[in-house]
């Protein structure tokens, strides 16, 4: 039985990946709906690092503090020593996990919710300290960046979003191969019970701060292709709304699970674009609100068990 679940999760992965690579084909080069699809990607490795973080029984309320600092790590690189955006965006990756490593050393024995004020914190000093330092990050007006693909080069964004796919999907993979290690195994019993996975010999503070600066790193990757994609970096990255997104999309699709982000970013960025066609944005925001009440309270492990909650009402 567990088998035959996995074989369907493996070819609703596979279906979903055909799809994503067949939509430029099918619907041509639209780009808005590439744009979309593209910050729907961002968005789906920032979660997915999220959760990650999450399953080592840690919460963070300010992970818009990696992601603007993988951005402005990646724009200051790329700008002063004229590198690719593809090298500077892994140099902004890495300087978000060592930043994430100190930080999970001042706060790794604390409890999840000071854990999260902490970085809650943590993101309103970074964003003050980047508007101070104006001679390097531009202050209030922020730093125009390379793109990722140069505009000049004709159907730049299809080119693009074929990049932000192949980088989402390796992301994927290597978070689901870390959630299926050793790595992955000792997390979740630090989650379930930290007291019993320290009398069974794992190193709690190791296995914590591992998993700080893996979802740090991924985070600021993530951040780093935004910027790339906009052209474009100013302290507004580091927005409390850029903190609870991810939080938003993991709890909507399913926490701990590795489709849970994958399935909440599709399905709310897709009813979020819905509402702002017909120009209700403040509406829209209230919907999505009712709509995550609504999954924590009907379906408490995510949209990800919608299936299961179905097959269990047929055989009633």
């Amino acid at each position: 039985m567990k088998s035959d679940r996995q074989n369907i999760k493996t070819w609703i992965g596979l279906l979903s990946l055909v799809v994503a690579l067949l939509i430029p084909l099918i619907f041509g080069i639209n780009h808005y709906l590439l744009t979309v699809l593209i910050i729907m990607l961002v968005f789906i490795i920032y979660s997915s690092a999220w959760n990650l973080l999450a399953l080592s029984g840690q919460g963070s309320l300010g992970h818009a503090a990696f992601f603007g600092i993988g951005g402005y790590t990646s724009a200051i690189i790329a700008r002063s020593l004229g590198l690719h955006p593809l090298v500077t965006i892994l140099a902004g990756g890495l300087f978000a996990a060592f930043i994430g490593v100190l930080i999970g050393l001042t706060c790794v024995r604390l409890r999840e919710w000071f854990l999260g004020m902490v970085t809650f914190g943590f993101a309103i000093i970074v964003h003050t300290i980047t508007t101070e330092l104006s001679w390097l990050t531009g202050g209030w007006d922020g730093i125009p960046v390379k793109k990722l693909i140069p505009v000049t080069i004709p159907n730049y964004i299809l080119y693009e979003y074929y990049v932000m796919l192949l980088i989402t999907v390796v992301a994927i993979v290597i978070i689901y191969l870390i959630t299926k290690s050793r790595v992955g195994l000792a997390l979740e019993a630090i989650r379930e019970n930290e007291l019993e996975a320290k009398l069974m010999g794992i190193n709690i503070i190791k296995y914590k701060l591992l998993a700080f600066a893996i979802s740090a790193f991924f985070t600021g990757i993530a951040g780093a292709l935004e910027i790339h994609h906009f052209g474009y970096i100013t302290p507004e990255v580091y927005g409390i709304d850029i903190s609870f997104w991810p939080i938003i999309y993991s709890i909507s699709g399913g926490l701990f699970t590795i489709g849970g982000p994958i399935l909440g970013t599709v399905v709310i960025t897709f009813v979020w674009e819905v509402l702002r066609s017909f120009g209700l944005v403040y509406e829209g925001v209230v919907l999505i609100g009712l709509v995550l009440i609504l999954i924590v309270i009907f379906l408490p492990k995510g949209l990800v068990s919608l299936p299961e909650k179905i097959k269990a009402r047929l055989r009633l």
